[in-house]
This record gives C-alpha cells, sequence and structure tokens, in this order.
C-alpha cells in the first residue's frame, strides 16, 4: 500500500523569506511534506510581485507569519503530477502563503525554487503566452478583469476610469481598452480603484454618473474614510470586490 504523503520522508526546500517587519527577504531553507496524490509540483520560473506582497511581509494587515514566503502570481513547469484528472475549481479559499493547508500544513509559496499544490488551483498556461509575461495576468490580470466583467463595465463605448497605475492599474486600463470603453473624460460610469494607500475618496464619488460603480480592488492598511452623503445622492455603488471569475462562469474568493 502506498504512503500518504504524512509517512513519506519531508522534502527539502529552498525559497526566500522575509523574518520580521523589515520586509527584507532572505535565504530560507526548510523541510516540507511529499507530493501528494493530488497535488501537482512544478519549477518556478517567473513570480510576479503584488503589493499585497508587501503589506504582508511588513505585517502592514497585521497577523503575518514569520518566516513569511510571498508570492502568489507565479507559473513554472510541471516537474510531478498525480494520476488524475485536473479540475480549475476553488471549493474551498486557501491562501497561497501566511495560511495553513487543509492537512495544517504551513504555506510557503511563491519565493521558492519549485512548488506544490493541490490540483485544483493549478491551470494550464496557453503556449502562445509568454511565461514571464503571463505571471501577473495570476492577480493583477483577474482582479481586474473579472469586476469590469462581473458589473457590467465592459461594454464598448462606456466610460471608465482607472485609479492607480501600478501593476492592477495597467492590467486594468489594457483590459479596459481592448473591451472597447473609453478613456474617461467627464462623468463616468464606472471606476476601478486599485491604490493600495490611503487616498481620498470624495472626489472619485465626484466624477461619478448617477447609478455609477467605485469598485475597490486595492487594499489599504489603514481605514479609508467614507463619504456616505455623496453616495446616497447619487445613488453610487461603492462596492470592494475579491471574487475571481474561472471559464465555466463559476467564481472563488481569493
Amino acid at each position: 500500500m502506498a504512503k500518504s504523503p504524512e509517512q513519506q520522508p519531508p522534502v527539502q526546500a529552498f525559497g526566500w523569506a522575509a523574518r520580521d517587519t523589515s520586509g527584507v527577504l532572505t535565504p530560507f531553507k526548510f523541510s516540507r511534506r511529499a507530493t501528494g496524490d493530488k497535488d501537482v509540483t512544478f519549477k518556478v520560473l517567473y513570480c510576479g510581485i503584488c503589493h499585497s506582497d508587501l503589506h504582508q511581509i511588513k505585517n502592514e494587515w497585521g497577523g503575518t507569519k514569520y518566516p513569511c514566503l510571498p508570492g502568489h502570481e507565479i507559473v513554472g513547469v510541471v516537474t510531478e503530477i498525480a494520476p488524475t484528472i485536473l479540475e480549475n475549481y476553488c471549493p474551498k479559499m486557501v491562501q497561497t502563503y501566511n495560511s495553513t493547508y487543509y492537512d495544517g500544513t504551513p504555506h510557503m509559496e511563491a519565493t521558492l525554487t519549485s512548488w506544490w499544490l493541490n490540483e485544483h488551483f493549478v491551470i494550464a498556461i496557453p503556449e502562445n503566452l509568454p511565461l514571464d509575461a503571463c505571471a501577473p495576468l495570476l492577480c493583477a490580470g483577474i482582479t481586474t478583469y473579472s469586476p469590469l466583467r462581473h458589473f457590467g463595465l465592459d461594454r464598448a463605448g462606456m466610460h471608465v476610469g482607472v485609479v492607480g497605475l501600478g501593476g492592477l492599474g495597467h492590467a486594468a486600463v489594457k483590459f479596459a481598452k481592448a473591451f472597447g470603453v473609453k478613456a474617461a473624460m467627464g462623468t463616468m460610469d464606472g471606476i476601478i480603484d486599485t491604490v493600495s494607500a490611503q487616498h481620498p475618496l470624495l472626489p472619485l464619488i465626484g466624477l461619478l454618473k448617477s447609478h455609477g460603480k467605485l469598485v475597490m480592488v486595492g487594499a489599504p492598511e489603514k481605514p479609508l474614510e467614507l463619504p456616505v452623503f455623496p453616495l446616497l445622492m447619487a445613488d453610487i455603488e461603492l462596492i470592494p470586490f475579491g471574487l475571481c471569475e474561472h471559464r465555466d462562469g463559476t467564481t472563488c474568493e481569493g
């Protein structure tokens, strides 16, 4: 009878970890469990840097578990796979790091030289996409593509604004252009706010049409001031959004 991952010898792993709130990454060696029956292991080739990684390694959101190996925009080449058919869906949210897996194993992820995870969280990258450019699509891409589609801000001729031109903002602008959305001039149908630091919301609310949508996908470490009265007067929707959509139309939190 085959041994379970818990019964097999641990596998030596290497990555880069933050050990305190300085956020400095240093080499880190540790042991992980063996690849399980439902797992896929791959060699990490590229990993994008998201602002949420910076929040986490500096404990700006609170609750960071050190050592913390950040990263979640990850692509690579499969080196080991369980003999099962891959199904791409999320039965339950599992963080890529600063968390624990179903079996209690600490998640230490993308700044590793190799990575292992359950088959549910693996997708095949189309051959015509370069891997180095594809990595940011796994967070910045889906985080901005999804609300544009979900809230109907993807129709040609609409006026949509993007606040913040970092990783998320650049992806949002490119998707909006591909959808045929107009550059925002005057009042807007919607705004995608990608800013991960404190900033005033009132000027943004003033740019929206009546019944417009202000979609928040950034995650500042400190609370923002919310001016409720202007929202009421113009019937503006203020929407925090953290869902990603899969090809079959289902969604998963993350």
